[in-house]
């Protein structure tokens, strides 16, 4: 039964990287105004998910010096990974091939961080389905401005619409096997759970304060009722967050 709540959950995340499709009818000024919303809501999720389903988690298995360093990990590993993506953004001359080898390079880092979160979504399901089920939906509101980031990324390098949308889908499908080797190392490793929760509650972390929240600040600076709307949509995330509490 887990496998099947696993592997569905890691399909309709893969999925999400579709969403460029419905890209295509949408202003760009449109499409900024929908997206900071989603935004909101994701950050609002993913500090949920970790505050009301993985840190408590950790906790009943017994917290130690030990959870608090794979938190840790989480933070510096993402840290790490995203300023290697930016150094190389950066350090290459702007030029059309550049532009393209960016794209590939945004693809290879979609590949690690789709995995990843298929790592999270299985070791989710093997503590518990709300635990799974808290952590598909967080991942799911983060990866809809994500992945139409990507998708704009893809089309920057050169790349044709039918090609970003099949390579962001085909790079999404990783979540699949990152979710199948997180069941099979938590059946056979020791510890394996122990190591996924924090490590995840440390990723999530990072996402939400590091990449999610500079943006709300940028794009509610200046207009009280977006700002406004931006903090109702990001409670809202932790009040999902909170009747998913409701299934245990």
């Amino acid at each position: 039964m887990i496998w099947l709540y696993v592997l569905l959950s890691v399909i309709i995340v893969s999925l999400v990287s579709l969403i460029g499709v419905f890209t295509f009818s949408l202003s760009e000024k449109r499409l900024e105004n929908i997206l900071i919303y989603f935004v909101s809501f994701s950050v609002g999720a993913l500090f949920g998910d970790v505050f009301i389903h993985l840190i408590p988690e950790i906790a009943e298995r017994g917290f130690s010096i030990h959870a608090s360093l794979y938190i840790l990990f989480g933070i510096l590993f993402s840290f790490i990974v995203e300023k290697f993506f930016h150094w190389r953004h950066c350090h290459n001359p702007e030029t059309e091939e550049h532009v393209h080898t960016f794209a590939k390079m945004n693809l290879f880092g979609d590949l690690l961080h789709n995995f990843i979160d298929g790592l999270v979504i299985g070791a989710s399901y093997v503590v518990s389905i709300p635990v799974g089920v808290a952590s598909t939906i967080a991942i799911i509101f983060h990866e809809i401005p994500q992945e139409i980031g990507d998708f704009g990324v893809l089309l920057r390098g050169g790349f044709s619409k039918v090609k970003a949308l099949v390579l962001n889908f085909v790079t999404a499908l990783t979540a699949v096997l990152g979710a199948v080797v997180a069941l099979i190392l938590s059946s056979k490793v020791d510890g394996m759970i122990e190591f996924l929760i924090p490590f995840a509650a440390g990723s999530f972390i990072y996402i939400a304060g590091s990449d999610l929240i500079p943006e709300l600040h940028k794009e509610g600076a200046e207009d009280e009722k977006k700002a406004l709307l931006q903090m109702i949509l990001f409670v809202f995330g932790i009040i999902v967050m909170s009747l998913l509490l409701l299934l245990e």
